[in-house]
């Protein structure tokens, strides 16, 4: 074993914080109506506080993000999603509820672990240049410098959205995780970064059609969870979610390469709305 002083001086220090991006974790509940029935009106409304406080940043230090949604369907009740740099203040924030005067009625009934990331398919601006010139634009005319230029301002921003991202105040959402397939004939990681560059651009594209409707997060588990990734999306209308998976099944990524886990759809709603929704008296 190398001694402290022969040990390379580039390496990070040890730290549970990512070198880039924030931890992301999806939680499910349901509740245990048999267990419901068995607690004192004062257990239930002093859960129903310590509830409210949790999920209201109240107790302890707020994660970064959280946000809380009724699940429709009997896979679960209710789902909380938060981002952080630390772990384990989000995990904090699920083992207060499992403590908390109402704990004994919760089931908890998935989790997803993953980290915000920036994919290796983003282009750079001059990938960018690239996929304009294939797609037959002129890279001599002044439409295609300002496109390349604009392209450039954005992408920082667009980064930080993927690292650190704002959560739209839309209604609907679903979350479902996913895996690249690796079967005969069909091996996502036996392609060349050419070919899987060329389909997630076209995957790309069919998204960019749902721009102001459709909101998406990808988080990589891999290493992390049974699942290589996560994709969260919100809309501004339940239907759009429909839509917008629809038309990405047809592209090559998805069609021919996607695998995917249980879907779960929501509706966003606070901790007051859900202990309603849930008919928790």
């Amino acid at each position: 074993m190398n001694s402290p002083a022969h040990r390379p001086t580039e390496l990070p220090e040890p730290s549970i914080f990512p070198v880039q991006g924030w931890h992301c974790t999806h939680y499910f509940y349901r509740f245990n109506r048999a267990a419901l029935a068995g607690m004192s009106v004062h257990q239930k409304n002093a859960g129903k506080q310590a509830w409210k406080e949790i999920l209201a940043h109240q107790a302890g230090v707020p994660t970064e993000r959280l946000q809380t949604a009724i699940i429709s369907g009997h896979k679960a009740d209710f789902m909380l999603m938060m981002l952080d740099n630390d772990p384990l203040k989000i995990d904090a924030v699920h083992q207060q509820l499992m403590a908390s005067p109402l704990g004994p009625a919760l089931e908890p009934t998935y989790s997803f672990v993953s980290m915000s990331e920036i994919s290796e398919y983003v282009p750079s601006p001059e990938q960018y240049a690239e996929r304009l010139k294939s797609g037959g634009e002129d890279p001599n005319s002044p439409a295609f410098a300002a496109k390349v230029a604009a392209y450039e301002r954005r992408l920082p921003m667009m980064n930080e959205q993927r690292l650190r991202p704002e959560i739209p105040p839309w209604p609907s959402l679903c979350f479902y995780p996913m895996n690249k397939a690796r079967v005969v004939g069909a091996n996502w990681f036996d392609l060349p970064y050419s070919q899987r560059n060329e389909m997630m651009a076209e995957h790309a594209q069919s998204g960019m059609a749902f721009a102001g409707r459709v909101s998406q997060l990808v988080t990589v588990a891999v290493g992390l969870d049974d699942w290589e990734w996560g994709v969260t999306l919100w809309a501004r209308n339940p239907q759009y979610l429909k839509d917008i998976v629809y038309k990405m099944r047809f592209d090559k990524a998805s069609a021919r390469y996607g695998e995917f886990g249980e879907f779960f759809v929501g509706y966003v709603s606070d901790s007051d709305g859900i202990l309603k929704h849930c008919c928790i008296a």
